[in-house]
């Protein structure tokens, strides 16, 4: 911290403001970015956000690869809910090829997408308790975001940055101890989840901690461009698995929550009650795959899908279609297009065009925090510097994907 100083007419000092560097390497960030803040004792009079320490050129690396090999690349954007990412590149793949997966595919993704939301906001919001004193709702929510990991684990091998799925559907179909588990977390979390609200919905402390800090007005967060449960605060019902469905959400009966004056109280409950449309949502994608076949996990695209690899040892045509793959022989047809989805944190996008080759010519992701976090000296200014840090964490900035 370095101190301004005037010297008056009579010779006397007078100390103007302090600068503050808050991060770039400093626990309460929650990620690798600074913010150089000008304060008034412990009051904010400016910030200045400073991004691109972890940047990483993830969209020149992706014009560099075969479309198929993108996806663990987009685990590292928000990996507190990557199977989201992972979800939305094959959308956008999907989209570009035309291809149309069965029903069986878009309820297990559902299935998966839901869960990585759940367990993106049991993140934040239990953050969030942590950063105004309290510890222990963090602990107990954090035993069932591992049992979440569990699932991915049983599903695709990874539990953080799980490069789920293929283009076209699954890798492999979900096996009965996936399925056995996510019914455990269906019988268990609502339970944990309400106690969690418990202690600090109506929590005096956590009140005064949260309400009327970081606030915006909905006119403010949707000319920065905000989206998701930041913007759904303020009040405004954009949800795009509403406005432009995809993975036949459709089907699926939930309401979208919003709060009304766009602070982090109403970000936090915000969050909380998304958490339990998730969970009807999953529910209903269980009940609708009792009445589909159960060997189906994804489309009959095999210019575009891996085939199993029993086949490929025994059959001419899979080899074919395995090497092709593989070796990069299999062109993508040109075009231009941009795909959203509803990420965890707001909408995600890709925005693709290709050539017709083997890789992306050009492709752009559209990370919700790289917006939300331009906003962020406006809404911290005036505040104090605790403000600063509940503030930040309740507008769920990732660092891996602001900086991509």
């Amino acid at each position: 911290m370095s101190e301004q100083h005037i010297k008056l007419p009579d010779g006397s000092i007078e100390k103007q403001t302090s600068t503050l560097n808050l991060g770039p390497t400093h626990p309460a960030t929650h990620g690798v970015f600074q913010n150089i803040m000008e304060m008034d004792g412990e009051r904010i009079v400016s910030a200045t956000p400073t991004v691109g320490y972890i940047h990483r050129a993830f969209e020149k690396i992706a014009e560099r690869r075969p479309y198929y090999q993108i996806t663990p690349l987009t685990d590292r954007l928000n990996y507190c809910s990557a199977p989201i990412n992972n979800m939305g590149w094959h959308l956008t793949v999907e989209k570009l090829l035309g291809i149309q997966t069965p029903k069986r595919v878009d309820y297990l993704r559902v299935i998966i997408m839901e869960l990585a939301r759940i367990t993106d906001h049991l993140i934040c919001n239990s953050v969030i308790g942590v950063d105004s004193g309290a510890f222990t709702g963090f602990l107990y929510v954090m035993q069932y975001r591992e049992l979440v990991y569990e699932i991915y684990e049983e599903v695709c091998g990874s539990r953080l940055t799980t490069n789920i799925g293929r283009v076209g559907g699954f890798e492999r179909n979900f096996t009965p101890a996936a399925f056995q588990k996510i019914e455990k977390f269906l019988a268990e979390y609502p339970a944990v989840l309400k106690e969690f609200e418990n202690l600090f919905t109506r929590n005096r402390i956590f009140m005064e901690r949260t309400q009327g800090v970081g606030g915006i007005t909905a006119e403010r967060a949707m000319n920065y461009g905000f989206t998701g449960p930041n913007l759904r605060a303020t009040g405004v019902d954009y949800d795009v698995r509403i406005a432009n469905p995809y993975c036949s959400y459709e089907d699926f009966e939930f309401s979208i929550p919003v709060g009304t004056t766009g602070d982090t109280y109403d970000r936090f409950l915000v969050r909380n009650a998304e958490q339990w449309q998730s969970i009807s949502i999953i529910r209903q994608a269980m009940d609708k795959l009792k009445s589909l076949p159960e060997d189906v996990y994804h489309a009959d695209v095999p210019a575009y899908y891996l085939p199993d690899k029993s086949d490929v040892y025994t059959k001419m045509e899979a080899l074919i279609y395995h090497f092709k793959i593989v070796m990069g022989e299999t062109d993508i047809l040109p075009g231009e297009l941009y795909n959203p989805v509803e990420g965890a944190n707001g909408e995600l996008g890709f925005y693709l065009i290709s050539d017709g080759g083997r890789s992306p010519y050009r492709l752009h992701f559209r990370r919700p925090c790289f917006i939300y976090y331009q906003a962020y000296p406006e809404m911290v200014q005036g505040a104090m510097l605790s403000d600063a840090i509940i503030c930040m964490s309740s507008l769920n900035l990732i660092a891996g994907e602001l900086d991509a």
